[in-house]
């Protein structure tokens, strides 16, 4: 790890009181909600000191991506070097203060500049946007293989949380009520097996590659895949808040729109290689 991030060490010591992040016994964890709330623990977190996102470590290794339930997701094996991810989608406090800095086009719409949003993910940003961001940060934005690892946790489930639809677990239309987006920190129960939040519900999220139908079908996409070399879309992933059909909630599933696109429900996080 380098100086541009910072490990967290004494015990007890919380990351995000809304979060529920903090070592206990000396273990990193996240407070789980519900019926069997508790602790349990999840790999070392790390803050981005550029732009304060809290990362979690996914570790170097082969998992099984696509889960075969749509023509371009078919499973298949492949390895990923180490990298760190960030816990939460990047705010909208956090990209106001990128457009401060007049490092960044602002996005579309005012809800970024909400003193009550400031936790929501931002949205309405464009894939250049994130991009820009993302370099901005010393970061980038996630690869699919790498988003989908963490979506789906160590044991490779269909939705962050496990097997099952459970529509409770993270925002979508049936339990947003009047509202659009949550807070990042919100819906701790559909956190993944490595940590993160929110990567089935609340918004879409860019991803680094090019859209290719095929892609995993070929010899390159066995090992740190970065998707096609060109491409008319950009991947996103994840489902939003607007979305209520179980199906785009999956760890595995794919969508692809045009880079230039900005919507209320699109947003990113970001990750770091491990050094």
């Amino acid at each position: 790890m380098n100086a541009s991030e910072r490990e967290y060490g004494e015990d007890g010591q919380v990351l995000d009181r809304g979060a529920g992040f903090g070592l206990r016994e000396g273990r990193f964890v996240i407070r789980d909600a519900g019926a069997d709330a508790g602790y349990r623990q999840v790999p070392p977190l790390a803050r981005n000191a550029k732009d304060g996102s809290v990362m979690v470590l996914v570790p170097a290794g082969e998992f099984e991506m696509g889960d075969g339930r749509d023509a371009d997701c078919p499973k298949h094996r492949v390895w990923v070097d180490a990298y760190y991810i960030g816990v939460t989608c990047v705010t909208n406090a956090q990209y106001a203060r990128f457009v401060r800095e007049g490092k960044g086009c602002e996005p579309g719409g005012t809800k970024w500049k909400e003193a009550s949003l400031a936790g929501h993910p931002v949205v309405d940003v464009s894939w250049d946007d994130a991009a820009a961001y993302a370099a901005w940060a010393g970061c980038a934005l996630p690869t699919e293989a790498q988003w989908e690892k963490a979506a789906r946790g160590p044991a490779g489930l269909i939705y962050p949380w496990g097997n099952d639809w459970d529509e409770k677990k993270c925002r979508n239309d049936k339990n947003k009520g009047s509202g659009t987006t949550c807070a990042v920190w919100e819906y701790p129960a559909g956190a993944s097996g490595y940590g993160t939040l929110n990567q089935s519900g609340n918004v879409w999220e860019w991803c680094r590659d090019w859209y290719g139908e095929k892609y995993y079908k070929e010899a390159g996409a066995a090992k740190n895949p970065g998707g096609p070399s060109t491409g008319s879309y950009r991947v996103n992933r994840g489902g939003g808040w607007s979305y209520d059909v179980a199906s785009h909630f999956r760890g595995a599933r794919r969508y692809r729109i045009d880079p230039a696109f900005r919507g209320g429900y699109l947003g990113f996080r970001l990750v770091r290689a491990v050094r």
